[in-house]
């Protein structure tokens, strides 16, 4: 198979179950487990192969998963995108602003705050600064209404800080459907605490895991001592390389 996930000309895919070629009339479809071993024209031929297919199946997917775990990659926060360099991990030294859910870093927000102007405005979006916070949870929720990550999160954190966890884990939730690292951190939180969920080790370690492999450097750290504990300590140590 190329790259592309292309078959070549001269390869020819066939249903590990029953054989038959994929052609005009016939697709075949990918394991459902994603482990891109073995395709199948049906459900029930899938179901029928999958006693001598489930054990190769799961090591390829764990191998699959492990390597886009363990993979090197940027920080969730980015760049500034005024100055374009890195974004410090200390959150006091970077703001949000409503209007655009842009996180602008420290100099940048100084920088924009020397200037002599009538109305202090974003230093981004340029939208004039709120001056309620009934006004800028408006502009919250417009964002939110777009689908921005940020936005859910910026929210959900609120929420959580002010107790409210419930509506806390909706947010937070509706943002990691869209990627975003740091909610997957903060409901990794929540679901080890209890609050406004049931604890569950289970899905603390997967949302610790999605927020890893998102660039969340505080959430491989924290993989990295359960891996510890848990004496896989090969493990443990790749996820402290890859966060230092």
């Amino acid at each position: 198979m190329n790259a592309d996930g292309r078959a070549p000309v001269d390869e020819v895919f066939m249903c590990a179950s029953c054989g038959i070629t994929e052609g005009d009339d016939i697709n075949l479809k990918d394991c459902g487990d994603a482990c891109k071993l073995v395709r199948y024209c049906s459900d029930a031929c899938e179901k029928e192969h999958r006693p001598k297919h489930e054990q190769e199946c799961e090591k390829q997917v764990a191998e699959l998963r492990d390597e886009l775990l363990f993979k090197q990659c940027e920080s969730y926060l980015g760049e500034c995108p005024i100055c374009l360099l890195p974004l410090l991990l200390d959150p006091d030294k970077n703001s949000i602003n409503a209007c655009c859910s842009k996180i602008i870093c420290s100099g940048c927000r100084h920088a924009s705050g020397l200037l002599k102007k009538k109305k202090s405005k974003c230093p981004f979006c340029r939208h004039p600064v709120p001056e309620s916070r009934a006004e800028a949870d408006r502009n919250l929720m417009k964002r939110i209404k777009v689908n921005d990550p940020i936005a859910m999160r910026f929210l959900g954190m609120r929420c959580y800080w002010d107790g409210d966890y419930i509506t806390s884990v909706h947010y937070l939730a509706k943002a990691t459907q869209f990627g975003d690292a740091g909610s997957h951190y903060q409901l990794a939180i929540m679901y080890e605490e209890g609050n406004g969920v049931e604890r569950d080790e289970e899905k603390r370690f997967h949302h610790l895991e999605e927020a890893a492999i998102g660039g969340h450097a505080a959430a491989r750290n924290n993989l990295g001592g359960l891996e510890w504990k848990s004496n896989r300590k090969d493990r443990a140590v790749k996820h402290w390389i890859i966060a230092a």
